[in-house]
């Protein structure tokens, strides 16, 4: 299994069963990740798609929670797939999650229309030159629309949704406006919205949103989420999203 990792890579553990393979240099997973597999459900025999699956943290993290579905990624970059193949070789799931080198605005053509019961996707949040573009091109890629835009990520996680299908993103509030306009075009119907906040006193500086193919106009917001209770100690329900008690920011994680 050591083959497996590089130089310079690293080991992380997930605290769940499986160990992730990363990359320093590159884009590594933060608590928004993290988030996203929690707050999504797939049940027993589903397929789900991850759409810019950057290195296989939200498969790995379903499938810890659901051990009976099947997940496929797809990534553009292919040093970033090449690493979350890595990740799912050293845990021994090639048989439950696949990686697929592809663009989103493709994803249509490398899948198919309706192949999928649930897409899930931690998309890039900044557009064009909104914000601070670092020399790194996989964190700019990850982190700024360069490559796809928000409405290629809806538009595509629709058609390849069955009809009822669920999607599940996760984003940052001062685009909600353009996400629930988006969905509402494509027939991802808003069903489930929880904001999250760095600390109970602060805006909130992501949202969690579910969508449902085709489904009725109704949606739930829930309860808000607080992060951190003071610096660097996590909220009750944090510790609990993660299933341990720790401090801190977790092992790979970057502030989002």
């Amino acid at each position: 299994m050591k083959s497996l990792i590089m130089e310079n890579e690293r080991l992380d553990d997930l605290q769940n069963g499986y160990m992730l393979i990363q990359d320093p240099k590159q884009f590594c997973f933060g608590i928004d990740a993290v988030l996203l597999a929690w707050f999504a459900r797939v049940k027993p025999g589903e397929n789900a798609l991850d759409m810019g699956t950057g290195t296989g943290i939200v498969p790995v993290l379903l499938k810890a929670r659901y051990p009976r579905g099947h997940f496929t990624g797809l990534e553009i970059q292919e040093e970033s797939a090449a690493l979350a193949r890595r990740s799912v070789a050293y845990n021994k799931l090639e048989k439950d999650i696949a990686i697929e080198t592809g663009d989103i605005r493709e994803a249509v053509k490398i899948f198919g229309a309706s192949s999928f019961d649930v897409v899930t996707t931690n998309p890039p949040y900044m557009i064009g030159k909104h914000g601070l573009v670092g020399e790194n091109t996989a964190k700019t890629i990850a982190r700024h629309e360069t490559l796809c835009t928000l409405e290629d990520v809806i538009s595509q996680a629709a058609s390849v949704l069955v009809p009822k299908g669920r999607f599940y993103m996760v984003h940052r509030p001062f685009r909600l406006a353009e996400i629930m306009s988006a969905m509402v075009r494509y027939k991802l119907e808003p069903k489930r919205m929880r904001l999250v906040y760095p600390y109970v006193d602060k805006e909130p500086n992501l949202v969690l949103i579910e969508g449902m193919r085709g489904g009725n106009s109704r949606i739930t917001v829930e309860k808000p989420l607080i992060v951190y209770e003071k610096p660097g100690v996590y909220t009750d329900e944090i510790l609990e999203i993660y299933g341990r008690n720790r401090q801190g920011l977790a092992a790979g994680e970057e502030k989002t």
